[in-house]
């Protein structure tokens, strides 16, 4: 029990989740994080970035939307009105892993990690809409819903795995050439952000021309997206190659091939959308599978470690003092 009674003791001691109910919650705000991405594009695609003028109210006078501000503020509004829905997804998720017995204090610290990731975030969106959509702070919006996903991702792993320490499965070598791998797809999916921030959508009617953009050419921003994605495709090739060599576990192998084929699928969608000038539905669909490459690729190093089922005594008091959590 803790040390001193608080809501979340209190609420423990009356309901216990299954192992289950954890996985569930911890795959809803996973899930929810995916689909933030994806709306934030369709706010951006639609025009609608300044659908809403200020934050954290929509106009200076009104919380909401009004008449006036027609579908473009009706779009915006609705994307900020889902970061609740995330925000319960992940609370679900909070109270599911402390409420479970034993408790996992690594499983809360991802899940209030997410919450605060969620509120910087939420924080980030509001100054790029008083910024007028600056190109740099959008692609950081990108980049920290990017981070947001890495952690639910990380906690819906880790719902599925003991407490034990982590014991590799291939030689380090193996292990590390796949953090190289997510590496260069974090670098991919960066790039993709700063070509965005010059190409064709700026999140506002292509009449209003106040939208700063990348003051760099956009055909070559796009070939460097575009060389690092080669880079990608080279990699994963050489990792189904190594892992098969090594005899690395069927879940490990079988992941590289889906970071593959999604990779091929992403590479092909690319190459359309920038010789058909960027259609908003192709763009979308390309953030939509921006988001499941960097899970494939975040998959492959957690599926080359294993973890005890070793468990702390339900009992456990809480720490003293905040630890990092483990991967």
């Amino acid at each position: 029990m803790d040390r001193v009674p608080n809501p979340f003791s209190l609420l423990a001691e009356r309901w216990q989740p299954s192992a289950e109910m954890v996985r569930r919650a911890t795959f809803a705000a996973l899930v929810m994080s995916v689909v933030i991405v994806v709306t934030g594009g369709a706010v951006r695609l639609t025009a609608s970035g300044l659908g809403c003028t200020t934050w954290p109210r929509c106009t200076d006078e009104s919380l909401t939307p009004t008449a006036e501000m027609g579908f473009h503020g009706v779009v915006e509004f609705t994307n900020r009105m889902l970061t609740y829905v995330l925000s319960a997804a992940v609370g679900w998720a909070i109270l599911a892993a402390r409420c479970h017995r034993p408790w996992r204090h690594s499983m809360t610290r991802l899940g209030w990690a997410q919450f605060w990731l969620v509120m910087s975030n939420a924080v980030l969106g509001g100054i790029t809409v008083l910024t007028g959509l600056n190109p740099y702070t959008v692609a950081l919006h990108m980049i920290a819903a990017m981070a947001l996903v890495w952690v639910a991702l990380l906690m819906w792993e880790r719902s599925k795995e003991g407490d034990g320490p982590p014991k590799l499965v291939v030689p380090r070598p193996v292990h590390q050439l796949s953090y190289v791998l997510v590496t260069v797809i974090g670098l991919l999916v960066a790039a993709g952000t700063l070509v965005t921030g010059a190409g064709h959508h700026p999140g506002t009617p292509k009449d209003n021309k106040i939208v700063p953009r990348i003051p760099i050419d956009y055909d070559r921003l796009a070939q460097f997206h575009a060389d690092f994605a080669f880079v990608s495709v080279g990699l994963a090739i050489a990792a189904i190659f190594v892992l098969a060599a090594v005899k690395a576990p069927q879940p490990a192998r079988s992941r590289t091939k889906e970071l593959l084929a999604v990779l091929l699928l992403q590479g092909v969608l690319g190459f359309i959308q920038y010789f058909t000038d960027a259609p908003e539905l192709m763009v979308g669909l390309h953030m939509l599978l921006a988001a499941l490459t960097w899970i494939a690729a975040l998959r492959i190093p957690l599926a080359l470690r294993t973890r005890g089922t070793e468990e702390v005594p339900a009992d456990t008091p809480a720490p003293r003092t905040p630890e990092t959590a483990t991967v």
